[in-house]
């Protein structure tokens, strides 16, 4: 008889994969609603939404936007591997990523509130001068959140097929949380208050994100393990850092995600295509609920075919895969818009079937972006289990924080690069609400527009073959290592249990 109870306390992965297995759903699901919380708040201030804020809402010009994004994204990618090795050094009763957990998320809430409250009335450098001070604060909470919620995933199993089918289940968590604030701003065009007043759309939305960051975090710091526990002494962070060059798949990852940068690029300008290149920022919303069902898909199918796979899964090849997909139906979106976007009066909305092209190549351009994106956390897991297997030391948190702090200055060079390239073209800033009809880009702007969102990502794909070709852990191989990993930690006497009935709190 199925009751509550004992689905929470079944293993997600009941298979025999050749491998222990951990993870319970309950703490798989308190993970999940975790990263949830995690995507609410970086749903609002990591991509389009907070660049079309920043000029648009508070009427920043574009070349100071352009340059708040590139100077304060970059200080918040150097944060991340010093917030590392403090998680890799930190030893408590909780762990060493959990108490994070517990704390980061209150001071998280309080720059959020701060950053989107609104300050448009202020003069001009007073303004900035806020801006900046409140998205500084928030890139410092944010990531003393982000790095031990991303390394805690690494610590809660050694199991390669477990951990991918625990990103799925983030991933959906992730994806639905994510949704509620930004579905508020996506979508305020169609709203009788909020199409005229789209800043208290932000508040609204920053309001529902400090509030569940905080309360859903409750759920992960209870009912989750650090079960990799290592207590032996970890390296520094100049140890750490040598380790991006001497490690050749972390290197390959590194330089797989500076190239990603070009990917991103659509992301960063989504909004400003639907309000200036297509002229109709209804569709805007449209275009955010087309790229759920990649989320959903990859969470739900990659999982199972890792599963299925099970010996023969290789992440690898499977990015791979998703790379030449990628590149292909980024071509053909251009190749299909191109008539009704380029070719259309500037000043008049684009086709219905236009319209519908865009929305229906958004979403199949969103499917083997977010594949290749979930198989790459396990890639990153793979590459903290090689520099265990290399030097016996584990660190989840310094080797998180440096894809972190790569995933994070791909992040602040695509938001700044896009603003950049709007700003050489002359670029129009929305200034009031009841002007965005009136307000009509010049040819060159809706060319850039166009190009980044449809054949930029193409060359990004491309490129990003290279540095996966030379990334050297097969699934074989990973393996292989896994097997002598566990066996010096029994020999130590510190190979995980499975204490998946243990009340985490205590």
């Amino acid at each position: 008889m199925f009751s509550l109870k004992s689905f929470l306390d079944r293993k997600i992965v009941t298979k025999d994969v050749g491998e222990e297995t951990y993870i319970n759903w309950r703490e798989a699901l308190s993970y999940a609603v975790g990263r949830g919380a995690q995507g609410m708040t970086t749903s609002m201030t990591a991509s389009k939404y907070v660049n079309y804020f920043i000029t648009n809402v508070l009427n920043i010009k574009m070349s100071h936007a352009s340059t708040i994004r590139l100077f304060c994204g970059i200080f918040d990618a150097i944060n991340d591997p010093m917030m590392g090795v403090l998680v890799d050094k930190t030893r408590t009763k909780y762990g060493k990523m959990r108490p994070y957990i517990k704390f980061a998320p209150f001071f998280v809430a309080a720059f959020i509130l701060l950053f989107f409250i609104g300050s448009n009335s202020l003069p001009y450098g007073l303004k900035l001068a806020l801006t900046v001070f409140a998205f500084v604060g928030l890139d410092v909470t944010y990531t003393a959140f982000d790095v031990p919620m991303g390394a805690l995933a690494f610590s809660m199993t050694p199991n390669g097929t477990e951990r991918t089918k625990l990103y799925g289940i983030s991933a959906i968590g992730r994806m639905i949380l994510g949704a509620i604030p930004t579905g508020l701003v996506a979508f305020a065009a169609w709203l009788p208050y909020f199409k005229d007043h789209l800043d208290k759309a932000y508040l609204t939305a920053a309001v529902a994100s400090a509030v569940f960051v905080v309360i859903l975090t409750r759920f992960t710091f209870r009912n989750t393990r650090e079960r990799l526990e290592h207590h032996e002494e970890t390296p520094g962070l100049k140890e750490c850092l040598r380790l991006l060059v001497s490690n050749r798949p972390l290197f390959m990852l590194f330089l797989g995600n500076l190239i990603f940068v070009l990917i991103k690029v659509p992301e960063q300008v989504s909004f400003y295509f639907a309000y200036d290149s297509l002229f109709s920022p209804k569709l805007n919303g449209f275009l955010d609920i087309a790229k759920a069902p990649g989320s959903v898909l990859a969470a739900l199918i990659v999982p199972m075919i890792v599963e299925r796979l099970g010996e023969r899964a290789d992440s690898r090849r499977f990015c791979q895969a998703c790379c030449v997909v990628g590149a292909i139906v980024n071509a053909l979106f251009a190749l299909s818009t191109f008539p009704g976007i380029m070719n259309k009066p500037a000043d008049q909305p684009a086709s219905l079937f236009t319209g519908i092209l865009t929305v229906a190549f958004t979403m199949l351009a969103t499917i083997p972006l977010e594949f290749k994106n979930l198989m790459q956390k396990e890639m990153e897991a793979e590459t903290v289990d090689y520099v265990e297997y290399r030097s016996g030391k584990r660190v989840e948190g310094t080797m998180l924080s440096i894809m972190s702090f790569t995933g994070k200055l791909e992040g602040t060079l695509s938001s700044s690069l896009a603003l950049w390239i709007l700003g050489l073209t002359k670029y129009i800033e929305h200034k009031d609400a009841d002007e965005k009809f009136s307000i009509v880009q010049n040819p060159q702007t809706r060319w850039a527009l166009f190009l980044m969102t449809t054949v930029v990502p193409v060359v990004g794909y491309l490129l990003m073959l290279l540095p996966i070709r030379f990334y050297n852990i097969t699934g074989e191989s990973h393996r292989q290592m896994m097997k002598e990993i566990m066996r010096r930690r029994e020999a130590a006497g510190s190979a995980p249990v499975d204490e998946s009935k243990v009340d985490p709190a205590e």
